[in-house]
């Protein structure tokens, strides 16, 4: 049993095995708290999405359903292997399993087959939903799978645990077949292995030279001024799926560059005036342009 990772930890947790990670929207608040118990955590549940497309899927996990309010996970595992944080608490991933199934998880011993379904498993997982249609010919992409590895490692190295508390949602809720495409038992495999191994550590950044650009203050940005600053922003915002475009990004600051930056306010969670395009010295952090 272990008490849930703050959304620091969870996000350095996720970083320091070598993961591309996305903080999605307002994730650090956004959970289902208010209608049971978040905690103690037991292990780690894999799901797949049973959707296509990255962005479909992260505002899917984000929103959630009529029938069911989002976060409807912790993160979304897309094909290309980056992690999209979208709820830090309970999360409606899991929903009633078997409790002897969660017996064997917190034992560490072999999962017995799940016939019941008498617990509540959104308490005790962490959730990951994998973009895949779950239809057994939607391929698993190799950087897929290793961040399903990862992410699992991850969370089993935070909390101490083995590979034996990483679970699918089949081996959990009788009925359910995710993740389809790919056997839980060789997961397993794989996170033991990589639990054996030391972390990936990050890259340290070279002495004396910042690893993003520093804030260069609101008055940087108005129209006229060009920068090769402009152009690094504008690719970190098309790479966060905010890009305003119709030609560019380019060194010149533009409308585009505003609805663009505007945009990624409003994936903060910002509104109104504060989501007016102007950069901020919190939202330019966040938004980590690199080095030009």
């Amino acid at each position: 049993m272990s008490k849930p990772l703050s959304a620091d930890s969870l996000l350095k947790a996720l970083r320091a095995e070598g993961l591309t990670v996305v903080e999605h929207r307002t994730w650090r608040t956004h959970n289902r708290n208010s209608r049971g118990a978040w905690g103690p955590v037991n292990g780690v549940m894999i799901h797949h999405t049973v959707t296509k497309g990255t962005r479909n899927s992260v505002e899917l996990c984000y929103n959630g359903r009529s029938d069911l309010p989002g976060p409807l996970c912790h993160g979304v595992i897309a094909k290309d292997g980056t992690v999209y944080l979208v709820g830090n608490g309970r999360a409606n991933h899991a929903g009633l399993g078997d409790g002897d199934v969660l017996r064997s998880v917190v034992n560490q011993s072999a999962l017995p087959p799940d016939n019941e379904a008498n617990t509540d498993g959104n308490t005790h997982f962490y959730g990951f939903e994998c973009v895949n249609l779950g239809d057994g010919k939607d391929p698993w992409p190799a950087a897929q799978l290793t961040a399903i590895e990862k992410a699992s490692a991850a969370l089993c190295r935070a909390h101490g645990w083995s590979e034996e508390s990483v679970i699918g949602h089949l081996e959990w809720q009788p009925g359910k077949i995710d993740p389809k495409g790919f056997t839980m038992a060789a997961m397993r495999k794989r996170v033991k292995t990589r639990l054996a191994a030391k972390p990936t550590t990050p890259t340290t950044p070279k002495p004396g030279k910042p690893k993003y650009e520093p804030f260069p203050g609101a008055d940087f940005f108005k129209p006229g001024r060009r920068s090769s600053v402009i152009t690094a922003m504008g690719k970190r915002l098309v790479a966060e799926h905010c890009g305003r475009y119709e030609v560019g990004p380019g060194p010149a600051w533009s409308e585009a560059d505003r609805r663009s930056y505007a945009a990624w306010q409003r994936k903060l969670g910002y509104s109104g005036a504060a989501a007016d395009g102007t950069p901020g010295r919190t939202s330019w952090d966040r938004l980590h342009v690199p080095n030009v």
